[in-house]
């Protein structure tokens, strides 16, 4: 494989944008559970991660390009809060879905839910709160650029919620 393959060559490594926001696949590994053969609470963490990271790949907002600064002042997204809720354990080989959708973007802050879910069974459940901010860690209002592309879906998850999708 060349270093020039990307995601292009692989679109499913980044899961896809639906109505409701994105979905990530996820296979739980060795190194994501605890002595007990469940998933870690803190690997929940990284996939979550994993999940708002690719919501931006795939809208074009990816963190090199955020960060790089080269058509506007670098950029950098900070979590700043997170309501999490454990409901259910994931095991050893288990598939899961990662469901990311944004709910609202006001100044520098956004507010994003995220459900892990094995099958249709819930297994955990939060409320993201990110923050806009620049390499010193000043907050900066979301550019017309990012706001639209979050905005696009944040109507479709709202559309889908009323069922005007």
């Amino acid at each position: 494989m060349s270093a020039e393959t990307g995601a292009a060559d692989w679109p499913e490594i980044s899961g896809r944008l639906e109505a409701g926001g994105h979905s990530l696949g996820v296979r739980v590994y060795y190194e994501d559970t605890d002595t007990s053969g469940l998933v870690y609470h803190a690997s929940y963490l990284r996939f979550m991660e994993r999940g708002r990271t690719d919501l931006l790949r795939l809208l074009g907002i990816g963190h090199k390009a955020l960060g790089s600064g080269e058509d506007h002042e670098a950029l950098f997204f900070a979590v700043r809060r997170m309501a999490i809720e454990f409901l259910r354990p994931a095991a050893i080989d288990d598939l899961l879905t990662v469901e990311t959708s944004p709910q609202s973007i006001q100044g520098a802050r956004g507010i994003l839910l995220q459900r892990v879910v094995r099958d249709d069974a819930l297994l955990v459940s939060a409320e993201v709160t990110v923050a806009l901010v620049n390499p010193s860690g000043r907050p900066r209002r979301f550019p017309p650029h990012i706001r639209d592309r979050l905005d696009a879906v944040t109507s479709k998850v709202s559309d889908s919620l009323t069922g005007r999708v």
